[in-house]
């Protein structure tokens, strides 16, 4: 693949390279050409889509530190362009990189919600709490017009499925005509991600996703509809916005939150080299605390994969953030995120007589 490497971050993008995939043969390195080209100069990263079409569409998990068994993602890649994101390295397996790429070169699977429904209806299926949001953002930009986590939405609602959903866009408020309803029946929760209080920080962490306003916003809009909401304060950065922990929870609470959750910032495989490149280019003069308190965080380690620990990590600082989160929770009266909270009831599943969305094969119906 062309690896086109630059040090300098371009407008509207969280990855300052496309550097190579953990795959690929070879990679290339940044040099100066000489030609002394800035930003102006270089034309604007457009983002591409690719239609998918997978043959089936519920991804299972056995992870003993993941509370819940199965989830959907409608795309790949995700346009938000977080540089942190867990789900970078998954480009890796399409030859792509997971830089640059990840949050240009995007794919979407808009068979999604008949494949949903053609999975449901097998007569083995046992219904359990199916997550959206655990790899790529369900409400990233191009959802506004594919409209595919919309049509899995209305499939569940459907079947009476339970559902729990992770984003940090208010574009789900857009889905309160299903969300409310399937609400009211104890089927769906919904949690906003809130990395940060501060615009300019977000802007660079997360380059395309909601403002932070419009997030708390979202938590407003969501639990005035009775959508029980909750606040993920993810990932916390030592240095860059753990100290924001406390006042994230509280404007949330204040917003209508009901819970919440945090995670350490995970740097498993290329995302290490990327943020390691964002910290240089966005905030130098901090880039060698960040990475120090990071190593302090994960045992003198960059990341530790280790179930029970990649999610919160070891030693006394992370120790410490754990203990501020409970006592924050206890003193807002938000319940924390945890292993069962993502279980919702799954008596009410029922297979609908008709379908919403028949596939080419698909058995037609006699009467």
């Amino acid at each position: 693949m062309e690896d086109s490497q630059s040090t300098l971050p371009q407008k509207g993008r969280g990855a300052v390279s496309n550097r190579s995939g953990r795959f690929e043969a070879f990679a290339g390195e940044a040099v100066d050409d000489g030609w002394n080209l800035i930003d102006e100069d270089l034309p604007p990263l457009r983002t591409h889509v690719t239609i998918e079409t997978p043959r089936t569409i519920i991804v299972r998990n056995t992870s003993p530190d993941i509370p819940f068994d199965r989830s959907i993602n409608p795309y790949k890649g995700c346009e938000h362009g977080c540089v942190y994101c867990f789900a970078r390295p998954t480009h890796a397996y399409m030859w792509l990189s997971p830089g640059l790429d990840f949050e240009s070169r995007l794919f979407a699977k808009p068979t999604a919600p008949a494949l949903l429904e053609r999975e449901l209806s097998k007569p083995g299926y046992k219904p359990r709490t199916l997550h959206m949001g655990t790899n790529t953002d369900p409400y990233q930009p191009i959802e506004k017009t594919r409209r595919i986590t919309r049509g899995v939405l209305k499939v569940l609602s459907a079947f009476n499925h339970p559902v729990s959903i992770t984003t940090k866009s208010a574009l789900v408020c857009r889905d309160l005509d299903i969300l409310g309803p399937m609400a009211a029946r104890g089927l769906v929760s919904v949690g906003i991600s809130v990395t940060t209080l501060d615009r300019r920080l977000a802007r660079a962490l997360e380059p395309r996703a909601p403002t932070p306003g419009r997030r708390l916003d979202a938590i407003r809009t969501l639990s005035a509809a009775g959508v029980p909401t909750a606040v993920m304060a993810a990932p916390m950065i030592p240095v860059l916005n753990d100290a924001e922990l406390e006042t994230i929870l509280e404007r949330a609470a204040a917003a209508g939150a009901s819970s919440a959750g945090y995670v350490l910032l995970r740097l498993p495989l290329e995302i290490k080299d990327l943020f390691t490149e964002w910290l240089a280019a966005h905030v130098p003069d901090q880039a060698a605390h960040v990475l120090s308190q990071m190593r302090d965080a994960r045992s003198g380690a960059m990341y530790e994969q280790d179930f029970g620990t990649r999610m919160t990590g070891s030693g006394e600082r992370a120790k410490l953030l754990a203990k501020r989160f409970d006592l924050a929770c206890r003193r807002l009266g938000l319940k924390a995120v945890r292993g069962s909270a993502y279980q919702m009831d799954a008596t009410q599943f029922k297979v609908p007589a008709a379908k919403l969305y028949p596939l080419a094969g698909d058995q037609l119906e006699l009467f």
